[in-house]
């Protein structure tokens, strides 16, 4: 029997070796399946030879006891999701089996949206774009021709490990109507990226220079009101680089996916800046298709819809309401088959919809908040003049010393040291928790972050609180040095 799997999984991966499909966001899908409606559907075999290798092509594995076997259920079931609807040939879109197969809707909210709801929002309302009668706008325009777009860059989950979320997400359902929404508004970086592929577009419109510019010093530096991984707006983000007198270059302070300390030096580094920012007229797709012609623009939307989470192509005009949840730049619009639309950069990679783009239907009757609510809160950033001289390369930051343990030991810098064995109150071994102000678990093997303080040991989980169903899985320990080895 063991024999038989290793040639079936072999067999699998020659399969996907040699697989020529240049569509990344799809694994196998059979668009020839003769019944995809829910009498008549596909075998267990059959859907467990697809999730195998969309395992493999997706590099993904998982530690948890039976962990694999309940993403297998939710694949199914998202599979079911894509048969039943790419069946509709009234859909003017596809869905497919993509790098979200094996999340819960839960889930995917949870993990990947992150545009925050402020606070304090001062208002920047201007008529710049503000759309006039019998005014005469391009057709269609694609600022990716224009050569004003970046590479499709991929935020990751921000902060928290895929595998993290995955283990939650076992918990998550016990009691997901409880913290459903506060998850959904709470975690993702999508708002930095939105910020930066609009500064990206105008800098090039102005410059003719195409420079990838940094989200990672936005998550590290605008804290005022953004909260790196944690949510932020667009708008906060363009005064940040605004009052900072520009922002540094992605080659330079690269994406990291977490939050991290900011670095005095990269933020020095103003290789583009802005003068302001403005936003579109609320509520005007005429408005918005003025301004996107002119340039790419920042856009919020609602994209915790099921639809919108395993799009795969075409024009989307799936369900979805305006409860704004995700950073997205409209970097331009059409028509295809009188069908009007928009062209809408995402930041999930290149293999998520049709390279990382997503088309969202334009001028949707019986609706003035434009389709996903896009036309409700745009903005852009101007540009008037030149960038400040190149200051190249940044120096390197300053080298944090190691933790020192005891007078023999000592962990690397930012860990935390906990103590393995411990006798009559001294300790004659330490371990190293690899993150700072940990909290050391009763094991003497494992650890956990601070605003994760409970250890249970048992499940090798930390909590929040005593019994708090949210748990994130402990971390290892790893040996202390002696001074000597450093």
């Amino acid at each position: 029997m063991g024999s038989q799997g290793s040639v079936m999984a072999m067999f699998l991966l020659m399969m996907f070796t040699l697989s020529s499909a240049s569509d990344m966001s799809i694994i196998s899908y059979d668009e020839t399946h003769p019944d995809k409606s829910t009498s008549s559907w596909r075998t267990d075999d059959e859907v467990m030879a697809m999730y195998e290798e969309w395992l493999v092509k997706h590099g993904k594995t998982y530690n948890g006891l039976g962990e694999k076997e309940r993403r297998f259920q939710i694949f199914k079931d998202n599979l079911r999701f894509i048969d039943e609807h790419n069946a509709d040939e009234s859909q003017s879109f596809k869905v497919g089996l993509n790098r979200f197969a094996d999340l819960t809707n839960e889930e995917y909210r949870a993990i990947y949206l992150g545009i925050k709801k402020p606070n304090r929002k001062v208002s920047k309302a201007s008529d710049r774009y503000a759309a006039l009668l019998g005014e005469k706008l391009p057709d269609s325009v694609d600022w990716r021709e224009k050569g004003a777009v970046a590479e499709v860059k991929d935020q990751g989950s921000c902060d928290f490990e895929v595998e993290y979320w995955i283990y939650v997400g076992v918990l998550y359902k016990v009691k997901v109507n409880d913290f459903t929404e506060n998850l959904m508004l709470n975690t993702g970086s999508c708002w930095a990226f939105s910020t930066i592929a609009a500064v990206e577009g105008i800098n090039q419109i102005v410059t003719g220079e195409l420079l990838s510019l940094s989200e990672q010093e936005l998550v590290d530096c605008d804290t005022s009101y953004n909260e790196g991984c944690n949510g932020g707006l667009m708008d906060y983000a363009f005064e940040f680089i605004i009052k900072n007198g520009g922002i540094d270059t992605e080659e330079d302070y690269p994406y990291t996916a977490r939050d991290g300390t900011c670095d005095p030096y990269r933020k020095n580094a103003k290789v583009v800046s802005i003068n302001d920012y403005e936003d579109v007229p609320v509520n005007d797709e005429k408005a918005l298709k003025k301004a996107v012609a002119n340039q790419p623009v920042s856009v919020a939307i609602e994209a915790g819809g099921r639809s919108f989470q395993l799009y795969q192509s075409g024009i989307f005009d799936g369900k979805c309401g305006t409860q704004l949840d995700h950073g997205v730049t409209a970097v331009g619009y059409g028509t295809e088959k009188g069908k009007d639309y928009w062209i809408v950069k995402n930041s999930w990679g290149s293999s998520w919809g049709e390279a990382g783009y997503i088309r969202m239907a334009r001028n949707v009757a019986n609706t003035v908040t434009g389709k996903c609510g896009i036309a409700m809160e745009a903005s852009y950033p101007i540009k008037t003049g030149e960038n400040p001289p190149n200051p190249g390369p940044s120096p390197p930051s300053p080298i944090k010393p190691p933790t020192v343990c005891d007078s023999y030991y000592s962990c690397p810098e930012s860990n935390t040291c906990c103590c393995i064995y411990e006798y009559y109150n001294y300790c004659f071994a330490w371990g190293c928790c690899p993150l700072e102000a940990a909290t050391c678990c009763e094991d003497r093997y494992s650890c956990c972050p601070h605003d994760y303080p409970v250890c249970n040991i048992h499940e090798g989980t930390c909590l929040m609180s005593k019994g708090n169903p949210l748990a994130v899985k402990a971390l290892k320990r790893t040996p202390a040095k002696p001074f000597w080895a450093h």
